[in-house]
């Protein structure tokens, strides 16, 4: 297993959002890098948690952290396991009372979980291999993303997340 980070979250050509996801011992622009497409409401929640960002209103990740801590649980770290035809699958790991448990995820929630918590990302080499693309996010491109989330925060209004 490989320890990553979010280096960001992006939108592809088509307008789907993309998660990336960096090794830790990687310099931006060096290495690889693996995108897993995920919803809107995920590349959100992603993103509030990586700005610490005020919300009107819980999101789903909030309410699954204060239920993991309400119940003395708590995130250990979170896994990318494997791709299988082209669905990346992700893993929870929790420390419980009745002992380490591993709940299957999706790995844009999983990631969205650990941002808000601290836990560790990690993704398995197989999966880095078969699907991580040549990193080549500049500086300048990070700024220019983390602008137009700054941007799209001031936009925001509660209704945008009601159901």
């Amino acid at each position: 297993m490989i320890q990553v980070r979010v280096a960001g979250v992006a939108l592809d050509a088509t307008g789907q959002h993309v998660v990336l996801l960096k090794p830790l011992d990687e310099i931006p622009g060096d290495g690889l890098v693996l995108p897993i497409w995920i919803g809107q409401l995920e590349a959100t929640s992603i993103l509030v948690a990586l700005e610490n960002a005020p919300v009107p209103r819980p999101l789903a990740h909030d309410l699954m952290r204060t239920m993991l801590e309400t119940l003395g649980a708590e995130v250990t770290r979170v896994a990318v396991p494997r791709i299988e035809e082209g669905t990346f699958y992700g893993e929870i790991t929790l420390a419980t009372a009745l002992g380490e448990r591993v709940v299957d995820a999706r790995p844009s929630d999983a990631v969205a979980l650990a941002s808000r918590v601290g836990a560790s990302i990690w993704v398995a080499e197989e999966v880095m291999t078969e699907a991580g693309v040549p990193d080549v996010l500049t500086e300048t491109d990070a700024a220019e993303r983390l602008d137009e989330f700054k941007r799209f925060l001031d936009d925001v209004e509660p209704e945008d997340f009601e159901a």
